[in-house]
């Protein structure tokens, strides 16, 4: 479920959808900037753990749609 308290510094999760083929799927990071679009939507700017890095050869990455991130537990 989208948490819209997200805030620099939370423990989240980001979708990639099926557009990037074999690397789909659910990824760990930590939020380190917020931009606001409007009102209601944000870009949440994500520093991605090692393991994702590695995987996806960036190391941070903007989610802009709501659906494609998920507050989590801090590890």
């Amino acid at each position: 479920m989208t948490d819209p308290e997200i805030r620099i510094g939370d423990r989240v999760r980001i979708r990639l959808d099926e557009k990037f083929g074999s690397r789909a799927g659910w990824y760990k990071g930590t939020v380190f900037k917020i931009e606001p679009y409007s009102e209601h939507r944000s870009f949440h700017w994500v520093e991605l753990d090692a393991s994702a890095q590695s995987l996806l050869g960036v190391r941070q990455i903007s989610v802009f749609n709501p659906k494609n991130i998920e507050k989590i537990d801090p590890e």
